[in-house]
């Protein structure tokens, strides 16, 4: 693995970008969430895929697709940031956090489940919490069972987060944003019931607020337990995919998301609502789920307000 540039600062995050093979690009992040310290809380976000071939509409990985990361190479990314903070090895923050997030669809690419399997071994890090966040796309069962077994024999009492990303509750909506087949809500809430056991922590259902695609708390209610899901909002951050596709939304503070009529009902009716910003910085970072790729390949070509502002700085 060769890295090429990175972007960011040292008391928020940095995106690094690196090439495996030819015309084959990663990018990962590593971050911090202030004012929690490092030695509290490290996050990393991997990439699985080289591009993806979902295509979400908010998302910049999507558009090109070159297959699947391999084992040896998600393995490198998190190697190579661990080195670079803890030289001797040792994780020392409370809370580690591997998101397998950053630039794919961790589903679709098996070798995702073998990485879990290595990492307790591989590493030291006492604080290690993997993290899959998934649209759980039709045809990936078989993923999402062994998964179950993994989680139940490594990642016993609250040390490993699941999240879907659902966008939408409504049907139509939820296809424009994620357009490919996918688990319906009713399939999502009943694998979840199966993998969710006492001491787990509650799985995550995503939704990326925008005022073109609201949410229905009812349905959310008609499909999915408060005992076992909980609801987490983020505002969609300025991509270039999203300003292309003109979805775009104004609420960036927890104030004005919790006077939303949806946030309080869904307490009323016992969900746990997690508002999720972080930091506005991040967007010029390109540490959300804006691809730093995306930039590094049409950055003559695409200019896009408030994203990717932070120069990259050349490694090689």
């Amino acid at each position: 693995m060769e890295i090429i540039s990175k972007s960011g600062k040292k008391d928020l995050a940095f995106v690094y970008l690196a090439k495996t093979g030819q015309d084959k690009y990663i990018e990962f992040v590593e971050s911090i969430q202030p004012p929690i310290p490092k030695e509290d809380k490290w996050v990393l976000i991997v990439s699985t895929l080289y591009g993806c071939p979902v295509g979400c509409s908010i998302c910049d990985a999507g558009g090109w697709y070159k297959g699947k990361v391999s084992k040896k190479d998600i393995m490198s990314q998190i190697e190579y940031l661990i080195l670079q903070n803890y030289t001797d090895g040792i994780v020392k923050s409370k809370k580690f956090k591997i998101q397998f997030a950053r630039m794919g669809e961790p589903a679709l690419n098996t070798e995702v489940l073998d990485v879990l399997k290595e990492l307790p071994d591989k590493f030291n890090a006492p604080g290690l919490m993997p993290s899959i966040s998934s649209i759980a796309p039709i045809g990936t069962d078989d993923f999402f069972e062994e998964l179950i077994l993994i989680k139940n024999k490594m990642y016993n009492n609250g040390n490993f987060q699941l999240q879907f990303s659902i966008h939408s509750t409504d049907q139509k909506e939820r296809d424009i944003l994620i357009p490919v087949k996918k688990w319906s809500l009713k399939k999502i809430s009943s694998y979840g019931e199966r993998f969710f056991k006492k001491g787990d922590r509650k799985i995550t259902l995503n939704f990326a607020l925008s005022d073109k695609y609201p949410i229905d708390p009812e349905i959310i209610k008609d499909n999915f337990n408060p005992d076992t899901f909980l609801i987490k909002l983020t505002p969609i951050n300025p991509t270039i995919t999203a300003k292309q596709n003109n979805i775009e939304n104004g609420l960036f503070d927890y104030k004005s998301i919790n006077k939303l009529k949806a946030v309080k009902t869904l307490k009323k009716i016992g969900f746990n609502v997690l508002i999720s910003i972080g930091e506005l910085e991040e967007n010029k970072i390109g540490s959300n789920c804006g691809q730093y790729i995306k930039k590094f390949q049409n950055e003559k070509e695409i200019k896009a307000k408030n994203s990717y502002s932070y120069p990259q700085t050349q490694i090689s």
